[in-house]
């Protein structure tokens, strides 16, 4: 196959998947909601499980399901049948996922649950397979065309059965009111990680603090910008609140008209963009980023607690 040709295939493929993915609506309904619903009252683990391909979908759902809130494990069938079984509880659910719904692998599973009356949850595209006439509730896709030419390897039935995942993860995270604190206890490594941290966590402290009085002659504040390095300094009034900040572009603009002898509430810039403290690193970026400003004092109830650079922020990706 020539370039054209392995273009068009991708093409051809994307198509096929995303044609297979809009008929997923029809199972957006009330077997959904009753397996969203019946996770959401579970006290345990939702125990994921399937074979082959599914087997893969499943242990990538059940991550999704234990960063955003919902504790999951996922168990291999046949690992399940030589005593894995034992790791299921009374407490838990168990979401199995068959496109056929015939996966024999996953019988000692399905027996397993109705011994113990473990509600039993299912993903399938077959409305006369085993696993669909014998779970408590199951979402039920349309058979799609898969984009292997063949129509034999999974490809657009694994797609289809990750966006259910993701719907019922996503569900969940909504009904259980699972915030960017909350979210930032589970992904504590990596960049995502470093973006939740909060800016009390490494902020500059108030000792570091650039600050004048807003009556400070400008004379005293160019020497206090110097000295604090952060290119700014944060103007205070008599309530000791942040009413104003003075940065290298004031004193650009101000350089002509005897700067030295104006005070500081001559030239600052009113009622800056600040932050709180528990504003994320992620969303302070994006706020300096699209303000163009290259520090950020964090205030509570108006009074500066902290500021930070936007090189300490970046630091923290490195």
């Amino acid at each position: 196959m020539n370039k054209s040709q392995v273009i068009k295939e991708a093409k051809k493929v994307l198509k096929i998947e995303i044609d297979s993915a809009k008929t997923l609506s029809l199972s957006f309904n009330q077997s959904f909601y009753n397996v969203v619903k019946t996770i959401f009252h579970t006290q345990g683990r939702v125990v994921v499980t399937g074979i082959g391909k599914s087997g893969h979908i499943a242990n990538k759902i059940s991550a999704t399901f234990s960063s955003t809130g919902t504790p999951s494990q996922f168990v291999h069938p046949t690992e399940a049948s030589h005593g894995d079984l034992g790791s299921i509880t009374n407490s838990d659910c168990i979401l199995a996922i068959s496109n056929s719904g015939q996966s024999n692998e996953l019988n000692d599973v399905i027996d397993y649950a109705k011994r113990f009356n473990i509600p039993l949850l299912s993903i399938s595209s077959n409305k006369k397979g085993p696993l669909y006439k014998k779970s408590d509730y199951a979402i039920l896709f349309r058979k799609p065309i898969e984009a292997c030419p063949l129509n034999l390897a999974p490809t657009s039935s694994t797609t289809m059965t990750l966006m259910i995942g993701d719907a019922i993860a996503i569900s969940l995270l909504k009904m259980r009111g699972f915030d960017k604190s909350n979210f930032s206890k589970f992904h504590p490594g990596g960049n995502l990680g470093k973006d939740l941290v909060k800016l009390s966590e490494v902020m500059h402290r108030i000792e570091e603090l650039p600050l004048v009085k807003e009556n400070e002659l400008m004379s005293k504040v160019l020497l206090i910008i110097t000295k604090k390095s952060f290119g700014c300094v944060g103007v205070l009034n008599k309530s000791k609140n942040l009413v104003g900040i003075i940065t290298d572009g004031d004193l650009r603009r101000n350089m002509k008209k005897d700067i030295v002898n104006k005070k500081a509430y001559e030239v600052m810039t009113k009622s800056p963009k600040v932050a709180k403290g528990d504003t994320l690193v992620g969303e302070a970026l994006n706020m300096m980023n699209s303000k163009k400003i290259t520090s950020l004092f964090v205030c509570a109830n108006a009074k500066p607690i902290g500021i930070v650079h936007v090189h300490d922020l970046l630091r923290l990706r490195t």
